[in-house]
């Protein structure tokens, strides 16, 4: 039996599964419902396993439940419900005879319990008021504890993901933004980082670790960890590279995780940036001409074919005034608005032309919510975007 609605015309409609074998004991909670004035829509069911699709599947406000059915009782009854649905209601109905086990009902998770004919229209009223409302209370706050923890956990990884860039005398300004592929989703394995090494000259690395969750985000703090290291100790192109992979490969364990990246080498006395592209795109030029792709020779993914030390370098000349934004393919795999296709690298240098002349902090930012704007939350991936501007305003 499904589906019976009171005909009060105003209030909230609760979606109420009652759960009992008994067809007496079924018609009077069916009565004592339309009784409570309360707009309902009732299903019932005989079994836990006939509910389970209800419990599954349709949203249900709240549960009425017997606690003893023919496939399950007492407060195995209630743990099953519960484990089907754990933030929907549940209200325990008992026997005159059954003084603990309302009590011990609660304690198993119930928001409430009724004992059988003690039970009046205006009592089921408030019951399932404050069962829903109890139970909706306890699932926001548990939402909220969960985002509080993923908060704690999203700092963490900043910390090693996006750390402060070490910058001794350069006066290049650096702007990075970090964003998670969905909304509440932990940080993944995009990693950057920019250091000044002792040569004075301007490293960084814009790098994505395959695949998502903890276990790519912990690869990414490595290498991350790893580049600048290296680089402070003096490591450079294909030898730093090298080294990378092997740290990958031995931190990855069974799994088989690659990394993609870019390193960039700048050196503003010969207004020259030297190019390693393991498996990444290339960065974006922007002057005050516009903004462009840089062409550059691409070499294999950390990883994939480990040995092969296959990185050929591109040295490109920089203009006196400037920037290079470096980013991960989130900014560019999302959807180009109501057309289905891919943003992509054309997409992005649109977007980016029809943006205002702005600080670059600001102009990053729009960039990313204008991004984000055309997706429209069909596509999840991480996003980093690292960007370098020298000499004034391009």
């Amino acid at each position: 039996m499904t589906s019976i609605v009171s005909a009060v015309p105003d209030g909230q409609m609760y979606r109420i599964l009652l759960i009992e074998d008994d067809q007496g004991d079924a018609l009077l909670v069916e009565e004592l419902l339309h009784d409570t004035g309360l707009r309902f829509e009732l299903t019932t069911r005989t079994t836990l396993a006939e509910a389970r699709t209800e419990l599954s599947g349709s949203p249900i406000d709240c549960v009425l439940l017997d606690l003893h059915l023919p496939d399950v009782a007492g407060i195995d009854a209630v743990t099953a419900v519960r484990s089907l649905a754990p933030h929907t209601a549940v209200i325990v109905l008992t026997g005159l005879s059954e003084a603990q086990a309302g009590a011990n009902a609660m304690a198993a998770g119930a928001q409430d319990y009724l004992v059988k004919g003690k039970v009046d229209g205006d009592l089921l009223h408030r019951t399932v008021r404050y069962a829903v409302y109890r139970s909706q209370t306890e699932r926001t706050n548990a939402e909220a504890q969960a985002a509080r923890l993923r908060a704690e956990e999203n700092a963490r990884l900043e910390r090693g993901l996006l750390p402060q860039p070490i910058l001794d005398t350069s006066t290049v300004r650096v702007t990075t933004r970090y964003l998670p592929g969905a909304a509440w989703a932990l940080l993944g394995g995009d990693f950057l980082d920019v250091v000044e090494g002792e040569d004075g000259l301007l490293h960084a690395v814009v790098g994505d670790v395959s695949g998502h969750g903890p276990d790519a985000a912990a690869l990414g703090v490595f290498l991350r960890i790893a580049w600048r290291s290296l680089v402070l100790g003096g490591h450079r192109g294909n030898d730093l590279l090298h080294l990378m992979e092997r740290i990958l490969i031995a931190e990855r364990g069974s799994q088989h995780l690659f990394a993609t990246c870019t390193l960039l080498t700048l050196d503003q006395s010969t207004a020259t940036g030297t190019l390693h592209l393991a498996g990444h795109h290339e960065p974006l030029l922007t002057t005050a001409e516009g903004t462009q792709e840089l062409a550059a020779a691409h070499g294999i993914a950390l990883g994939v074919v480990p040995g092969l030390r296959r990185w050929p370098s591109t040295v490109v000349p920089l203009p006196a005034t400037g920037a290079l934004t470096l980013y991960t393919d989130g900014l560019t795999e999302g959807h180009n608005g109501a057309t289905g296709e891919r943003l992509g690298v054309d997409g992005l240098l649109t977007l980016i032309e029809n943006l205002p002349p702005t600080d670059p902090a600001d102009h990053v930012d729009r960039l990313i919510e204008k991004t984000h704007a055309l997706n429209e939350g069909r596509h999840s991936d991480d996003l980093a975007v690292l960007r370098l501007d020298w000499g004034g305003r391009p």
